[in-house]
């Protein structure tokens, strides 16, 4: 491509740490864009270090803080919303990024290698 500088293109492609095909049932808390609480039950289509796509009914923006608890233990995390699709039949597929890398967060063993080791 024209104009892009040489090795910027292979940076955009690559990602923080590997996602992985998991379910995981969780709770997303937040704010919906009209200003009400909510507490929504999903699950997850994919996770990573870094954050998890899911899927989720309610109104979310880009940028926005919510909290992720991992249904089956209890453990939370703040993260924001970094990505939101369209929705399809009620739901939308939404990525999100924790404020900082959680691989503990997740029950992956073993963890991808390029995921950073818990302390």
């Amino acid at each position: 491509m024209q104009g892009v500088p040489r090795g910027l293109m292979a940076q955009a492609g690559q990602r923080r740490s590997a996602r992985v095909l998991m379910d995981v049932p969780v709770v997303i808390c937040g704010q919906s864009g009209d200003r009400r609480d909510f507490r929504e039950e999903t699950f997850t289509v994919t996770v990573s270090a870094h954050g998890a796509l899911l899927m989720l009914a309610a109104n979310v923006s880009l940028g926005q803080k919510i909290l992720m608890i991992n249904a089956t233990n209890s453990d939370e995390r703040e993260a924001r919303i970094a990505y939101r699709g369209p929705i399809h039949a009620g739901l939308c597929q939404v990525a999100v990024e924790f404020n900082k890398p959680s691989p503990e967060f997740w029950p992956v063993s073993p963890a991808p290698s390029d995921w950073p080791k818990s302390s």
